[in-house]
């Protein structure tokens, strides 16, 4: 009679212990079709994977360890849904691959992640909420549209303290005798009660193109780096980002502002092609404005509008003016259409040392000063 005791308890236990632990398989699929009225001097029709959110699949848990800890980890893949292929650069997990523990007092996890302004400032933008990667800013230079992802970081995150939360992540750069070299440390802290939200962040970061961009040291930005925005930059040595958002509701409408402020230094550093000659050894800070409005005309239909200033000083004295228009219609909880709209015009001297052109992400840079985009698109979420 103890066997099947016995036996009943260890199914027993088997259960509890099975209930403590969970795995969810998730994704979300984003097509647009696009239309660009210059791209090199012709316009463009086109079909494009992750306009309004990248494509991705990925895997999550948790194990109650008890006494409120939890083991967790997450691996995410990003895809593009038009070809099949595979994002950031060819990376089985280029989104995410972290292991890590959550406790009381906050959560601390290891590996491939975001950076911390992707929790508290890149929430608040425009581009994050309803405009897609059309409404990033000029060059994405501040990471708030969070194109960039962390290796061999270690990140920490706070819990909830009266609607006030911090953040910080160090990445070890791996290069024996240069501790300094793809070295990248972050803070970051946000208010979140009621109508108000805010969130400030700090990013320092050695030999951006490569530790922060996936760059190759020698060569080039990539995709989607090579805008002339920035691409004479990413030899920089250094890359030093602050920013600060705030967001304030009103009944169905929302109110944001944002400010960035994005310094490149020692330009012409082996982490990427040398800029042009003038530029060599010098500084380029970009000061990032944006003022954003969005309203909830019905449960279902969301309207936006946002306006985005963005100059250079230092290497290069380029001026962009941005304005985005958009529309997201959720046909149910885990599908919406979705209209995002941008037009940009250039001024000045950009970064290849030339005459500014307007460039958005994610299309070929225009063969002048003025480019409009715009994407309509279907995105499931599962």
């Amino acid at each position: 009679m103890k066997k099947p005791i016995v036996l009943f308890g260890m199914l027993g236990a088997a259960a509890c212990a099975h209930a403590q632990s969970n795995v969810t398989l998730y994704g979300l699929i984003d097509t647009s079709l696009v239309y660009t009225n210059n791209q090199k001097g012709g316009t463009a029709y086109q079909m494009s994977s992750g306009v309004e959110s990248g494509s991705r699949w990925g895997l999550k848990g948790a194990e109650d360890l008890g006494a409120g800890f939890k083991a967790i980890f997450q691996l995410e893949n990003g895809f593009s849904s038009t070809t099949g292929t595979l994002g950031q650069n060819g990376r089985m997990f280029g989104r995410a691959a972290y292991v890590g523990i959550s406790s009381p007092y906050g959560t601390v996890t290891a590996g491939r992640q975001n950076e911390p302004s992707a929790d508290f400032v890149g929430p608040l933008i425009a581009a994050n909420q309803w405009a897609g990667g059309i409404g990033a800013h000029p060059g994405n230079t501040d990471n708030l549209y969070v194109n960039g992802r962390i290796s061999n970081s270690v990140k920490f995150l706070s819990q909830d303290y009266g609607g006030f939360r911090f953040g910080g992540l160090f990445s070890l750069g791996g290069t024996a005798g240069d501790f300094n070299n793809n070295r990248i440390w972050s803070v970051a802290a946000g208010y979140n009660r009621g109508p108000l939200s805010v969130g400030a962040s700090y990013i320092d970061t050695s030999r951006p193109n490569t530790a922060l961009w996936d760059g190759t040291a020698g060569s080039a930005a990539i995709s989607p780096n090579n805008t002339p925005i920035y691409s004479g930059y990413a030899s920089a040595r250094t890359l030093s980002v602050a920013s600060v958002a705030a967001n304030y509701t009103l009944g169905a409408a929302k109110f944001g502002l944002v400010y960035s402020n994005s310094n490149f230094s020692d330009l012409g550093s082996p982490a990427a092609s040398a800029p042009i000659a003038r530029y060599k050894g010098a500084t380029v800070v970009f000061d990032n404005y944006e003022a954003n409005f969005n309203y909830q005309l019905t449960h279902a239909l969301l309207l936006g509008v946002a306006y985005d200033y963005t100059h250079t000083r230092g290497a290069g004295n380029a001026h962009y003016n941005q304005v985005n228009l958009g529309g997201d219609y959720f046909l149910s909880k885990r599908t919406d259409v979705y209209l995002t709209t941008a037009w940009q015009s250039a001024s000045g001297i950009d970064s290849t040392g030339k005459a500014a052109v307007a460039a958005l992400w994610p299309v070929t840079a225009s063969s002048n000063s003025h480019q409009i985009v715009a994407a309509l698109g279907l995105r499931h979420k599962f």
